[in-house]
């Protein structure tokens, strides 16, 4: 039977959806009110959802240390008290565009391979209490 581990750290940054070659209108027209200039902030909650064998030494299918550690370089560092565009080069103008989906998605990859062995089976990013992206890999 699959065994299921989920950690749930925050974030706290600041973003906005802006495609550059756009116009300002179309980007306007597009995005709505999170394609404005002065960018706007979230509290993140990101939920990591891990699988793999139970080690029977320990009861555990991941070190909960290095669960954390990863989680810490990957996501805390990475994004907290930051601006999403500006800070993270992987959405820079005219790359990613930080929504919930690409976040979610990202964040799998890179925490996936921090990983190696254990598979991370989800990854969530809620805004706030009525908004959350996920993203399961095939």
């Amino acid at each position: 039977m699959p065994t299921f581990l989920t950690r749930r750290v925050t974030f706290a940054a600041a973003h906005r959806y802006r495609r550059p070659e756009w116009s300002e209108e179309e980007n306007a027209r597009v995005f709505g009110l999170c394609a404005r200039e002065n960018y706007h902030g979230h509290s993140y909650v990101c939920e990591v959802t891990v699988t793999g064998d139970v080690d029977p030494r320990t009861g555990m299918l991941v070190d909960l240390a290095v669960l954390d550690r990863v989680l810490d370089a990957e996501v805390r560092s990475r994004f907290d008290h930051r601006n999403v565009n500006l800070d993270v080069p992987e959405f820079a103008d005219g790359r990613r565009i930080p929504t919930g989906e690409e976040l979610a998605r990202f964040i799998h990859d890179r925490v996936q391979s921090a990983l190696g062995s254990v598979r991370v089976v989800e990854v969530s990013i809620a805004e706030d209490r009525t908004l959350r992206a996920s993203y399961r890999p095939d």
